[in-house]
């Protein structure tokens, strides 16, 4: 697996991520969409973790200057 995430694209996803938990956990967001969003959130976390996003690859799409 190649890095195919920027550091832009990394700050991006963890701070939705982070407004869906919050979302979430306060009560603001519940029920299937709820979970839905914040399986989602987990998914950017992981992604923005390893820098690299498994939609990209088909699709050569890089956000990192490398």
């Amino acid at each position: 697996m190649k890095k195919n995430m920027g550091s832009a694209d990394r700050i991006v996803r963890i701070l939705i991520a982070a407004v869906v938990a919050v979302l979430y956990f306060t009560n603001i967001i519940s029920g299937t969409l709820g979970l839905i969003l914040l399986v989602l959130a987990g998914v950017f976390v992981l992604t923005s973790l390893v820098s690299f996003c498994p939609l990209y690859a088909p699709f050569k799409f890089k956000t990192n200057s490398k």
